[in-house]
């Protein structure tokens, strides 16, 4: 079956070539054809250019006159499966509790982990479904999604299930990440390498056994898991075959940029303290950097140095590091505002940040994350806007008028 959009105003991210990363100088170029076509057959994209040369077609057309098409966002880093919110701290933070002082009371993620505990598999399934489906209204189209709220082998585990089950049921691509070190549970707040060896000899055996996830990451930071204590969990998580993602130097200079440089993780993210010594270490890997600013405009952090990372001549990834307590919203679109507007970065890096490099960083550049032959029609189309810039300037709207998932126009 084939269908076409016709009189796009600006087809965003439109190249045969982008199937890779896209570094330095290269974010700032973005491809666009304007007053263009796209034809899409059997959930794919099939063909595309300017309407000089549209094809004659059979089949359901859509008029985007006045619209940009863009390829759905690619989420790379989300803990989308929680129980319960956390608004009472978010009330802490405004009287003057630090982040790192609401987790040493036993807030943060241990509230998390003690209200998933008694929680059902079926309810955390279904309030993780409602909200992927909520973000796929605001145009992402392919999420990861980490364990974490666990912290023992039989919540961990629920977690995992739950996302397996997801995998299967969603209308999106989904990436699944063990995150058992995310923080010590109290029972272990005295005895770390207990908990390393619960991880290690409990927990990765049985979520290997039953192929629950697709990369291991570490909370590698002050007051969290040191470098040493990550390199142990990564290696171990490698020997089962999950590739390494990592929480790092979100809180401070932590070493976690370098121990997962050294480990060939796929991601280092956060990254508020990145220096001069950081960057150096990213330049000689293939480590995708992913900044998650929603979290630092949350946190009142301070941000993460973007145009250092850009400037050095590194690939950016963005993402909403969706949670309850530190990022409460998985809006995509205001995670490019906040690059343009607290990182400053321009329109075009961000988009090239939450597209095409956030689709490497989730190894899916082959299939999402740009508008290319053969890729998934995992699309949206803007409402009449004056230009693609108008997305990140017009915070906190939803201009998306339409959403194609799998070549399929969904009713929002």
């Amino acid at each position: 079956m084939q269908f076409i959009i016709k009189n796009i105003k600006g087809l965003i991210q439109a190249a045969e070539n982008i199937n890779n990363k896209v570094c330095g100088k290269e974010m700032s170029v973005l491809p666009i054809i304007e007053n263009a076509y796209l034809i899409i057959q059997d959930g794919l994209i099939y063909d595309y250019g300017s309407m000089e040369h549209c094809p004659q077609i059979d089949g359901e057309s859509i008029d985007a006159s006045g619209k940009y098409v863009f390829p759905s966002y690619i989420d790379a880093h989300t803990h989308l499966v929680f129980a319960g919110s956390r608004e009472k701290e978010f009330e802490l933070r405004i009287k003057g509790a630090s982040y790192e002082e609401i987790a040493a009371a036993g807030g943060g993620i241990l509230n998390s982990a003690h209200k998933l505990k008694d929680a059902s598999f079926e309810s955390l399934y279904d309030a993780a479904y409602q909200r992927i489906m909520d973000l796929v209204k605001l145009g992402t189209g392919a999420i990861e999604i980490k364990s974490g709220y666990g912290l023992n082998l039989a919540s961990e585990i629920k977690m995992l299930r739950v996302i397996k089950e997801l995998k299967k049921n969603s209308p999106i691509k989904i990436k699944s990440t063990f995150l058992g070190a995310h923080a010590y549970p109290l029972a272990y707040k005295n005895n770390h390498e207990a908990y390393l060896d619960e991880i290690i000899q409990k927990m990765l055996p049985q979520i290997a056994e039953e192929d629950l996830a697709d990369y291991i990451d570490v909370f590698c930071d002050r007051g969290f898991f040191s470098p040493e204590e990550t390199d142990k969990i990564l290696k171990a998580g490698i020997s089962y075959g999950l590739k390494p993602r990592i929480h790092a130097n979100e809180l401070d200079y932590s070493g976690g940029i370098q121990v997962g440089v050294k480990n060939n993780a796929l991601s280092v993210d956060h990254l508020e303290y990145t220096g001069d010594e950081e960057i150096k270490c990213l330049l000689q890997g293939n480590t995708m950097p992913i900044l998650l600013p929603s979290t630092a405009f949350f946190l009142g952090l301070h941000y993460p140095p973007a145009r250092k990372i850009i400037d050095s001549g590194l690939p950016l990834a963005l993402a909403s590091d969706y949670n309850p307590g530190s990022s409460p919203s998985g809006n995509m679109n205001f995670v490019l505002s906040l690059a343009c507007i607290k990182l400053k970065m321009t329109p075009e890096e961000a988009i090239n940040a939450g597209t095409i490099n956030a689709a490497c960083a989730l190894e899916l550049e082959n299939s999402h994350g740009s508008i290319s032959k053969g890729k998934v029609a995992n699309l949206f189309i803007t409402k009449e806007i004056n230009s693609y810039q108008y997305i990140p300037y017009n915070f906190g709207h939803n201009n998306i008028s339409s959403i194609i998932l799998n070549g399929r126009v969904l009713n929002i």
